[in-house]
């Protein structure tokens, strides 16, 4: 089966001067309200340090002595030499054989659910053949323009969700110059149904819809709910090797809706400050879970048994709309290597996240669980947000048409009509 990355570029004109964010977030360190009092977040932490810590736990068993490999305290030489070579893709491929060799390991993995020994078959797979993939390497990138794209969409979706694609390619996610000197033009997202499961064959149609959009990158892999995280390590990897070298890389679900100016507005506030931290290689903004635990109800699509992980989860950002650097990427893209895959996406880039030792930022204008109480009635409410989820293929088309029909009532609640701001 197969994986599909629709994905879309956004240049930015960086002649562009005097443009400020409305506002940033004021801190980057956040954690989700009552979280002490909830029994849905882990306890605080008790042991400093364990040898033997979570040892019943299938996935923390694999993982454990890849981390003691590059565990800068019991190895320090291996932290430098573990990212410049692939002995790290090896480690990885040696715990999981040695795993199989144990007799306790072995049980563990029969007593698993079946969806969840489907994964663990093909957990040291990485490479998998490209089907569709655009020809110029960052959508509408001009061919004369020298400076790189500022901001690349690469959007999940599935393979009968063309409504979605086609909403977004109409709105928010139009991909060109967004400077005012000329239009956006279309690009894309990913894959979430098996249309075999329907009778249905649309490989043609796809072939047709990449040709005529050129957005389309997939992969010939069978595309599962477990096996995002995958989508997530094979674009980092496309990301890496191809030409394309855009600041800023934006993933999300194609069921989100963008306020992709106010997006850009904050990505050009950001962009300076990051550059003079030199912090920008560690840079990932979204809206972030702290301190949760797995899911041990058995009827969720979450649901991880104790005996496959044990622990809490490490702080990570909401998938459905979530910003990273460029540079962020390609380091992504390394750590993954000798970081076992997890079944959910979001907890995987939170894993691969600490192990790098950067942690996503929160910003309260990401809204992955909608919006809080009674603010969507607010005046101009959408234009305060950065992203929302989740919204229909005619929802995301309106809310488009909106944000442009309102663009003057809100700079006037605002006060600031003589104020430059990025045209819509």
């Amino acid at each position: 089966m197969l994986l599909l990355f629709f994905y879309a570029g956004i240049v930015v004109c960086m002649r562009m001067t005097g443009v400020k964010a409305p506002w940033t977030p004021e801190n980057p360190q956040f954690v989700a309200p009552g979280t002490l009092k909830n029994k849905g977040f882990a306890p605080l932490a008790r042991v400093f340090w364990r040898n033997d810590l979570h040892k019943e736990a299938f996935w923390n068993q694999l993982q454990l002595p890849v981390d003691r490999h590059f565990n800068p305290i019991l190895h320090p030489s291996a932290t430098k030499r573990g990212l410049r070579n692939s002995r790290f893709e090896s480690m990885v491929k040696r715990s999981f054989s040695e795993a199989k060799k144990q007799e306790d390991m072995r049980q563990t993995f029969h007593n698993l659910p079946h969806h969840i020994q489907r994964f663990v078959n093909h957990m040291l797979r990485r490479s998998y053949p490209i089907i569709l993939q655009p020809e110029r390497q960052c959508g509408a990138q001009e061919q004369n323009e020298k400076k790189p794209p500022l901001l690349l969409f690469a959007i999940k979706t599935a393979e009968l969700n063309f409504k979605n694609r086609q909403a977004i390619r109409q709105s928010w996610g139009k991909a060109g110059w967004v400077a005012g000197q000329k239009r956006n033009s279309s690009v894309g997202e990913e894959v979430g149904e098996n249309p075999n499961d329907l009778g249905v064959n649309i490989s043609e149609l796809l072939k047709m819809e990449s040709k005529h959009y050129g957005d389309i990158l997939q992969w010939d892999f069978e595309d599962t709910f477990f096996n995002l995280t995958l989508k997530d390590v094979l674009f980092w990897r496309w990301f890496s090797h191809s030409h394309c070298r855009a600041v800023f890389v934006f993933k999300g679900d194609d069921d989100i809706f963008v306020n992709t100016p106010r997006l850009i507005t904050y990505l050009w506030d950001q962009l300076e400050t990051l550059q003079a931290n030199k912090i920008l290689k560690d840079f990932m903004v979204g809206e972030v879970i702290e301190a949760a635990t797995p899911d041990r109800a058995d009827k969720s699509k979450y649901f991880i048994p104790e005996s496959f992980y044990s622990g809490s989860y490490p702080r990570y950002p909401g998938g459905g709309g979530v910003v990273y650097s460029g540079l962020l990427a390609q380091r992504l893209n390394l750590m993954s290597r000798r970081v076992h895959l997890y079944p959910i996406d979001d907890v995987y880039v939170g894993m691969c996240m600490t192990r790098l030792n950067a942690f996503p930022v929160h910003h309260p204008a990401f809204l992955t669980f909608d919006f809080p109480g009674k603010e969507e009635k607010q005046p101009c409410s959408y234009h305060k947000i950065l992203l929302v989820h989740k919204r229909s293929p005619e929802q995301i088309v309106r809310l488009w048409a909106d944000l442009k029909q309102t663009q003057t009532q809100f700079l006037l609640l605002l006060n600031i009509t003589n104020t430059r701001i990025w045209e819509i």
